[in-house]
């Protein structure tokens, strides 16, 4: 069944609409990112497309806005699960710290939860032996969503399709979503996300998935070696404000599987590392840690970029590689040998609502100022492609290419000025907080 869908329209403000994407997986060291629309006349909507959890990533760029409405009416989209009242609350007794936030959580315990149940499906905690078994978990057969019940399907020799709660994963053979949810956000006047404007839409196509597993279930009871499972999430850098949401999705399922008996007649060992960023080799020195204390199934990374440093050490090894938070089309045809995972979608299914939000808006020209990463770039062409689809010409849209390390975007901010679009999507990270500052300056920014 194919599943996609305009969502509603919200706030509409005046002004040059402004589309913000920042994405956790698409492909650098991930931030929210965001903008709006300005004073350049007309009466356009705000489109912001912020990736995260539960909108809970949008305090990440509000915080960097001391003045009232700098943000509002900015929305966009996110890939986003309505998350459960039930798995929020053993997420926060887990860490009463986490203060509501649970970007990817949801993602960090389904990529646990998989990894185990293909171990027990298997008989064996080697990677290479229990890999081939993940997608077949995801489609098809008797559906559950917790250890215990996939556990009690699988020991009567039945077959499983694991629903999480990051959603109904439907794995296609490439080892990813074939269909995701997104939420739909906007900022209010106080530069935070308005959750009682979230709305939520699927898109993808479920005919994609990979089928049903025909491989042989081990017979219940079957020990083995104990299932070690290592963490590569950003405790550090950029993207450190995503670690503790990450950290509980797995620590959780660990805890959850373990309760539950553990896999293989073993409780499953835990080695938790830190990913960095780009900007240093902590993820070349975690990997180096994790393979050395024998972990089977690396969670991470969260960053595309990070990813690609390390993706070739680890599945060089025979370890499982999965992350729950990368986005970029990189991954979809990459050369893992079969062990490279993500319970998040990649970026051709997150253009899909964002280029319908821009089109749905009725804006016929668009501006693109994306940063100069995997993430950055994959996700700009993708979002091209679908607005040409949906009708616009080539012509009527600039993509602009910025080095996020730059000191300053004066002049790609003016380049958008002088392009004067319908909407402008902006593709980022942290530095996207100066570009809308600068946006805001130049008189086409959120700020009303």
């Amino acid at each position: 069944m194919k599943r996609t869908g305009k969502f509603a329209r919200a706030v509409a403000v005046s002004g040059v609409v402004l589309i913000a994407a920042s994405a956790c997986g698409g492909g650098g060291d991930e931030d929210t990112s965001g903008s709006g629309s300005g004073s350049t006349g007309g009466s356009e909507e705000a489109v912001t497309n912020i990736y995260g959890s539960d909108g809970n990533m949008g305090s990440a760029l509000g915080d960097q806005f001391t003045d009232g409405g700098a943000l509002a009416g900015m929305k966009g989209t996110t890939p986003l699960t309505d998350l459960s009242g039930d798995f929020k609350s053993r997420l926060d007794a887990l860490n009463p710290d986490l203060g509501g936030t649970y970007n990817y959580a949801g993602e960090s315990y389904d990529a646990v939860m998989l990894s185990a149940l293909a171990a027990v499906a298997a008989g064996s905690s080697d990677a290479t032996v229990f890999a081939p078994y993940i997608n077949g978990l995801t489609t098809g057969g008797e559906a559950c969503s917790d250890f215990a019940s996939c556990l009690a399907i699988l020991s009567a020799g039945g077959n499983v399709d694991y629903d999480g709660p990051s959603g109904p994963l439907d794995f296609t053979e490439a080892g990813e979503p074939s269909v995701a949810s997104f939420g739909l956000l906007q900022f209010g006047e106080d530069n935070a996300i308005d959750d009682s404007l979230t709305e939520f839409q699927i898109a993808g196509d479920d005919s994609q998935a990979a089928g049903d597993d025909t491989l042989p279930i081990a017979p219940a009871g079957t020990t083995g070696d104990p299932l070690t499972i290592g963490t590569l999430l950003p405790l550090t850098g950029s993207l450190a404000f995503l670690g503790p949401p990450e950290v509980a999705g797995v620590q959780l399922a660990v805890q959850e599987i373990n309760e539950g008996g553990g896999v293989l007649g073993a409780p499953v060992a835990l080695v938790e590392g830190d990913s960095g960023d780009t900007s240093t080799d902590t993820a070349n020195t975690t990997v180096d840690r994790l393979l050395q204390a024998g972990a089977n199934a690396i969670i991470g990374a969260a960053s595309s970029s990070v990813s690609l440093t390390v993706i070739d050490k680890i599945t060089a090894a025979g370890v499982v590689m999965f992350s729950p938070a990368n986005t970029s089309d990189q991954f979809t045809a990459y050369n893992d040998n079969g062990l490279y995972f993500r319970t998040a979608p990649a970026d051709v299914l997150q253009s899909v609502p964002l280029a319908d939000l821009v089109v749905g808006d009725g804006n016929t020209t668009v501006g693109i100022l994306n940063l100069n990463d995997a993430y950055g770039t994959g996700l700009a062409t993708n979002v091209t492609a679908n607005l040409v689809d949906g009708g616009l010409a080539e012509d009527d849209i600039m993509q602009i290419t910025y080095d996020p390390t730059a000191s300053s975007y004066d002049s790609e901010v003016q380049s958008m000025v002088d392009f004067a679009p319908d909407a402008i999507v902006v593709i980022g990270f942290d530095e996207s907080a100066r570009i809308i500052q600068e946006l805001n300056a130049q008189g086409i920014g959120p700020a009303r």
